[in-house]
């Protein structure tokens, strides 16, 4: 199953933010869109990821005066992305490998989507699921 399969099925809005916004506001944004990452947007070009970790991080080592900062003090820089013509299996690897729980789906540089590890686990789930169904169906003749 490619990821453009599992976009199609949950839809392809993506929840973004503007680097400049403070801490405080993308707090407020993470709760309102009710996820654990936002993708971080400037003139529709993805230059970050922030999620609730970097956050919790951030708190640990600044305290407090952390919800003044800005979103781009710190949100990853460095995105892994995916494309809809990857593949569930290729995506689940990586995310493990890599400890990446949201991952940007692009295409042609624009933002198409975003794909977590629960829609991952999800559709691996699914598709067990189905394999299952078809060998029952099949011994049962």
């Amino acid at each position: 199953m490619r990821i453009a399969d599992v976009l199609r099925g949950k839809g392809s809005a993506v929840a973004t933010i503007d680097p400049g916004l403070t801490v405080s506001g993308l707090l407020g944004e993470l709760a309102r869109h009710n996820v654990g990452a936002l993708v971080v947007v400037d003139a529709e070009r993805v230059v970050g990821i922030v999620s609730e970790r970097d956050v919790v991080r951030g708190l640990a080592e600044r305290g407090g005066g952390l919800l003044d900062a800005t979103v781009s003090e710190i949100m990853t820089a460095d995105v892994v992305t995916c494309g809809p013509e990857d593949t569930v299996d290729s995506l689940a690897g990586q995310m493990t490998e890599r400890r990446i729980r949201h991952m940007p789906v692009l295409s042609g540089g624009a933002l198409v989507g975003i794909v977590s590890i629960g829609d991952v686990v999800k559709t691996r789930i699914s598709q067990l699921e189905s394999d299952r169904d078809q060998l029952t169906s099949y011994i049962q003749g």
